[in-house]
């Protein structure tokens, strides 16, 4: 049996047990994968002289692209002819930093097909973060949407003067007109800027056909994604030919997706998420991936746009959901068959407030960027409130103990990695020897998520095992954070923790405390807001600072614990300020004047 019939039948086998989990995880097992392109083996042929829609764009004013099975096979050929033509070669680098257009797709089908390893990344990079990836995750090759030109050339510039041991030459800079393909703005044009290559016209002219060098192998690298730990610089987890393209089965089987589904993912693209549910599983059951394309998320369009783009399969954070039923779900008529959620637990109102509209029962999914969805709740299962469901197929979840026992209530989530690993797990973390043999060296590999699992074997979130955080739907460090506000000359220690939000579920606050001579107040406030502003992405910026003596051990160590509860305690409505407490919104006038 080839590689790609071994796929094929990994398929068929968890299609036909969709809703019998227990059934789906007996008959089901990972393929024995040798050579394998799943560009080329397994979407290609099944691509070849298929009309049926494999991605679409809109946004709240009407369709943004449209490309059929087929069409995305001639396209990404295309754009594989071209990437070579620019230098790009198998192993090499290749920064993507594009929003949702359909050359995003194109050139990850291309650069899958020329054995290149593929560094997505979102545009809310600041360019110090932009700087960091481009010089940890080696690039030699950067694909940009316009409007991000200048922010690239900037972290390149960083990069080069902070002289970095990854920094290399950027042989190649390409430039991806936002809106050019299938409508937009009508503004096309061929030019760019100095030292850029514009894509479109390059690709128009490229060859349909296009060979790789060499196949190449299941092992072989395909994906670098950057992920904030504990540590104050984000890991680099990397994955191969097969790990995310094949491991995304369970993710497929989760989502309940068939053949001709027309599958909507809300998630800013550059997140291991977006490859989740809006590139491999879609594709890999034959369902449409469906964008909704959004400059600033609205949820009365975005029912719009799924109402009328004949959605059938949902996934959205929990950030969107509590945004969605504070609109009138009824009245949205879908077409829905499944939805999900993934990121944190749904709380029971949201929940409620979907079946009362709906009749569907929304259902959690846990995985992570080192991995594919490794427990959820399947289809056709019974959901129980607050849990994340059970193992799915081809992920054999324990949990363990402080010192590495398994247990049976409560414990941290890992993955058996003996007699062989699940094929979803990454290969391990770039440039990072001791943390990847930590990870994957002995008989389990360690979530550092904790869990409890009842008696029929359903699992529920309980936390995170280091102080690791959600806000909307990105992860956030608070080490990270503490090591830019701690720079502010004014700054002598701070802390930051979890605050909750009524629709972000949390935002990051730091509780400082000021060096000797500075008084707290507005004005310093202000001074530290604008500060991280600098220095910080949107989605992990500081959004409030309480002026405070931090609590400690007895040997000194700051207790986070504390603080941590001093916040949950406040409950999610929380209005009312700490004492010498100030809110990102309360400034936000000074702050606007100051940029």
């Amino acid at each position: 049996m080839s590689e790609a019939a071994a796929v094929r039948t990994a398929v068929d086998v968890l299609q036909s047990h969709r809703t019998d989990l227990n059934a789906a995880r007996a008959a089901f097992s990972w393929p024995d994968l040798d050579a394998f392109n799943w560009a080329r083996d397994l979407f290609d042929p099944y691509a070849a002289g298929n009309d049926q829609r494999a991605l679409q764009i809109v946004a709240g004013d009407g369709p943004v692209a449209t490309r059929t099975y087929d069409e995305m096979r001639r396209r990404s050929n295309q754009a594989a002819s071209f990437l070579r033509e620019q230098g790009v070669s198998r192993g090499d680098r290749v920064l993507i930093m594009l929003p949702n257009v359909a050359p995003l797709w194109e050139i990850m089908l291309a650069g899958i097909k020329l054995g290149a390893v593929l560094v997505p990344a979102t545009v809310l990079l600041s360019e110090q973060d932009l700087a960091q990836r481009l010089d940890r995750g080696e690039i030699s090759h950067v694909v940009a949407v316009d409007t991000e030109v200048e922010t690239v050339e900037a972290a390149i510039r960083r990069r080069d003067e902070d002289g970095g041991e990854g920094s290399g030459p950027i042989r190649t800079r390409i430039v991806v007109r936002d809106r050019w393909v299938d409508g937009g703005d009508g503004a096309r044009s061929d030019s760019a800027p100095e030292g850029w290559t514009p894509y479109e016209p390059g690709v128009e002219a490229a060859d349909e056909e296009v060979q790789p060098d060499v196949p190449t192998q299941a092992d072989d690298p395909l994906l670098l994604y950057f992920t904030s730990g504990t540590t104050s610089q984000p890991k680099l987890v990397l994955h191969s030919h097969q790990s995310y393209p094949v491991g995304h089965l369970s993710t497929m089987y989760w989502l309940g997706l068939q053949e001709g589904d027309v599958h909507c993912n809300i998630s800013s693209s550059g997140w291991a998420k977006h490859a989740w549910s809006s590139f491999f599983a879609p594709w890999i059951a034959g369902a449409t991936a469906f964008v909704y394309r959004y400059d600033r998320f609205d949820a009365a369009e975005a029912l719009d746009v799924i109402a009328g783009g004949g959605v059938t399969t949902l996934c959205a954070p929990p950030t969107v959901w509590r945004l969605l039923i504070q609109e009138d779900l009824a009245a949205a008529e879908t077409a829905l068959r499944e939805v999900v959620s993934a990121g944190e637990p749904l709380n029971p109102a949201v929940i409620e407030a979907i079946e009362d509209a709906w009749g569907i029962t929304p259902r959690d999914g846990y995985g992570q960027t080192e991995t594919t969805a490794q427990i959820a709740n399947a289809p056709g299962q019974p959901v129980k409130p607050g849990s994340m469901g059970r193992p799915l197929p081809g992920y054999d979840v324990v949990l363990l103990d402080p010192e590495g026992n398994e247990v049976d209530d409560e414990g941290e989530i890992a993955l058996r990695l003996t007699p062989e690993p699940p094929m979803g797990l990454m290969q391990g973390y770039q440039g990072d020897h001791a943390r990847t043999e930590e990870a994957l060296g002995g008989a389990y590999y360690r979530t550092g998520d904790i869990a409890s699992r009842d008696e029929e074997g359903y699992y529920t979130y309980i936390g995170r095992a280091d102080d690791v955080f959600k806000s909307a739907d990105y992860r956030i460090s608070p080490f990270e954070l503490e090591s830019v506000i701690i720079k502010h000359d004014a700054v002598a220690e701070a802390a930051v923790v979890p605050s909750p939000h009524p629709t972000r579920l949390n935002v990051p606050k730091a509780v400082v405390t000021l060096r000797a001579g500075v008084e707290p107040g507005r004005d310093v406030a202000v001074d530290l807001f604008r500060f991280v502003r600098e220095q910080l992405s949107p989605f992990k910026r500081i959004r409030r600072i309480e002026f405070a003596e931090l609590p400690k051990t007895v040997s000194g160590k700051i207790r986070r614990v504390e603080l941590r509860e001093g916040e949950e305690t406040a409950g999610g409505s929380r209005t009312a300020r700490a004492a010498n407490e100030y809110w990102e919104e309360d400034v936000e006038a000074e702050l606007e004047e100051g940029e």
